[in-house]
């Protein structure tokens, strides 16, 4: 379609061939070619109605991204693309694109006062098309920015945003897995996540990516094999710097066009879901980078960010802070919120860097800062953003997940909005992961004395409705893989590693691994490369893959390791206290009596015989896990199934107790017999 230049270049030179047509209220210019060409400005087209921009300005409008962006438009019989955006402190904004040759001259335009919200319908655009704003400033700048709320993008290092329709470009396949969500009881059920970066998980033979298609070819039966019950998808929302691992997002609304396109990525989604599997999406709503043709001084002004550095600037990251004390930016994001979950069908979002929106003193030090009203250091308007943005996520979408990244001892991150809350379903137990991690990386023969370190953890494991994580960010920057970390010969890191992960599998809380965990990846991760799957080719990392299914599928068959995650009664102490032996005993318990199942772990590298052990039932025990068997890479080859006899001995406060040899470096978990009147019934 010419542009407006061109069209008055072609009146002037040939007026032989156009006539202008004047229709009450439109004008169109026709060519006798055929070619018809109408004037958007004579058009009185509004779709930001007065409502819209009410709810807008109170951070209410929870669908604002229909409204805002750019919208294939069919208006009094023409179509084209609606475009509208929120630039308050502007002094002008057109649109362009390749449709004017970017010239900002072309396509102001019309502002509504009252919002701060500029639109224009131009007619005959349609899907593909490459726009961005250009923004006039008061100071007379002029600059281009993308859309933030455009659907799709072009790839990087290209910035323009793209008219992308996505209404009706997936026939979802997947009601039946979203009504059964809807009925879930969360806390009561296995929840096993695999995170993964979809960009490093694995490459094709050239190394570039796999798109979402063969994602879903590739990705999806793993996880199925393997036993996870949930993927938690790094960033995916379009980022400039791949190296940000999609933590630094440019354009909310648009997933990254390094993978796919946006009915793609909805197939991956749906493929999840009639496989049995629920996808997460790791959000970020803490900050954004400076980029200057995204959300950085939008209009000229600190529009989405604060003006003060002190407030609005993220140092350690170099990115710009949300200023959560606009209700337009509130909206922005809350709203994007429930596009991923309503539009693309994710089942929860992992909310990345909670305590650095909690605090307004988050890595600064004295003076860097600035108190909230009342002189502390709490970040009043972020608190009140997350407590909004649960509560709405909760009573619109029962089932989803809202989970929260937070590293401090803030109160309540998981518990509801009326009970003085966050809101929050779950947080993840970084606590967990440090002190754990911590003890596992010390050499057996001194792990006596940090002991307390290991038991510790119980005793804030109810606090909040936890997700033990073992995530990327303990396999990065220095920091080895978890194969590395573990101390001792290559036999002894594979005994550890299966130890840490009985433990963590038999510990109250939800479950989430690191993609390479499972095979024991020895590289650090690296997002350029895919996993090392030429490990796969040895057997030890065979055995810890196939240790790794086996703890899934006990996790998800035995009630005791998940109804009672997130509640003291599902967890019992035998023994505590052995630090000398470096030897734990505890029971996990389910609503059935009946369904405990005993734990013993030896963290020493010394084998115990004959170890007595207090138990509460006086039936025989079965063994229904061996970390140490040689089916897993360990010595033992005839220890499960096999059958305890317990005696009536009183024995760590229990009335009845049974004797083991355990194993160096190992796990025992038992399941006690069903009681005679049990058989019988």
């Amino acid at each position: 379609m010419p542009s407006g230049p061109e069209v008055l270049d072609i009146l002037r030179q040939r007026p032989d061939i156009w006539k202008q047509y004047f229709f009450c209220h439109e004008r169109i210019f026709s060519c006798n070619t055929g070619r018809t060409i109408y004037d958007p400005y004579a058009l009185p087209y509004t779709y930001i109605t007065t409502a819209d921009r009410h709810l807008f300005a109170q951070g209410n409008h929870y669908q604002i991204y229909e409204k805002l962006g750019a919208h294939r438009r069919h208006y009094q019989g023409i179509d084209g693309v609606g475009f509208a955006v929120w630039a308050p402190n502007a002094m002008a904004v057109s649109v362009v694109g390749p449709f004017n040759q970017w010239d900002g001259r072309c396509h102001p335009m019309r502002r509504h006062d009252d919002s701060g919200i500029w639109e224009l319908f131009l007619p005959n655009l349609g899907n593909g098309e490459l726009y961005k704003f250009n923004i006039r400033s008061h100071n007379g700048e002029c600059f281009l920015k993308s859309d933030p709320f455009a659907l799709f993008m072009e790839t990087a290092p290209d910035t323009a945003s793209i008219v992308y329709d996505i209404d009706g470009i997936h026939p979802w396949g997947d009601a039946g897995w979203l009504e059964q969500r809807g009925r879930m009881d969360l806390w009561r059920s296995p929840i096993s996540i695999y995170e993964v970066h979809l960009g490093s998980w694995m490459r094709g033979p050239d190394g570039r990516h796999l798109d979402y298609q063969q994602l879903a070819e590739r990705l999806i039966p793993y996880v199925r094999e393997m036993g996870f019950t949930h993927i938690e998808i790094l960033p995916i929302a379009e980022h400039p710097y791949e190296p940000s691992w999609g933590y630094q997002v440019s354009n909310f609304y648009a997933p990254t066009s390094r993978l796919g396109r946006p009915e793609q990525l909805m197939a991956f989604i749906d493929q999840c879901h009639q496989n049995g599997i629920g996808v997460l999406l790791d959000w970020v709503a803490g900050h954004f980078p400076k980029d200057a043709h995204a959300l950085a001084q939008f209009d000229g002004t600190h529009l989405f960010e604060h003006a003060d550095p002190r407030q609005g600037e993220h140092k350690d990251w170099g990115t710009l802070i949300f200023n959560y004390g606009r209700h337009e930016v509130e909206n922005f994001l809350i709203a994007n919120a429930l596009f991923w979950l309503e539009r693309y069908h994710f089942d929860g979002l992992r909310v990345d860097a909670v305590a650095s929106m909690l605090y307004l003193d988050y890595s600064r030090k004295p003076g860097e800062w600035i108190p909230n009203e009342y002189g502390g250091n709490e970040n009043l308007e972020a608190i009140e953003f997350l407590k909004h943005t649960n509560a709405i996520v909760h009573a619109r979408l029962p089932g989803v997940m809202m989970i929260a990244e937070e590293s401090t001892s803030w109160p309540g991150v998981s518990r509801p909005t009326d009970a003085g809350g966050l809101g929050f379903g779950f947080k993840w137990n970084m606590g967990w992961m440090h002190d754990v991690l911590g003890y596992m990386q010390t050499p057996p023969e001194h792990r006596p004395e940090k002991h307390h370190q290991l038991v510790f953890v119980l005793d804030y494991a109810f606090e909040e409705n936890f997700i033990l994580s073992l995530s990327h960010d303990e396999v990065v920057h220095l920091k080895g893989s978890l194969y590395t970390k573990m101390p001792g010969t290559a036999w002894e890191k594979f005994a550890n590693l299966r130890l840490l992960f009985s433990f963590m599998f038999t510990h109250p809380g939800k479950k989430l691994n690191f993609m390479g965990a499972e095979f024991a990846q020895i590289e650090e991760w690296n997002e350029s490369a895919e996993l090392q799957w030429q490990l796969l080719e040895h057997e030890p990392h065979r055995a810890l893959k196939r240790f790794l299914q086996k703890l899934n599928l006990l996790y998800s068959s035995e009630p005791a390791l998940y109804e009672s995650d997130c509640r003291a009664a599902g967890f019992s102490w035998i023994d505590a206290g052995n630090h000398q032996q470096s030897i734990i005993v505890f029971l996990r318990k389910a609503k059935d009596p009946r369904q405990a199942l005993l734990v013993v772990s030896n963290f020493s590298a010394v084998s115990r015989f004959d170890y007595r052990i207090g138990v509460p039932f006086p039936v025989p025990y079965t063994v229904i896990l061996d970390s140490n068997d040689a089916g897993y890479g360990g010595l033992e080859s005839d220890t499960l199934g096999r059958t305890i006899t317990v005696s009536e001995i009183p024995w760590h406060g229990q009335e009845f107790s049974l004797t083991l040899n355990l194993p160096a470096l190992s796990t025992l978990i038992l399941k006690p017999a069903p009681l005679q009147s049990d058989r019988s019934s």
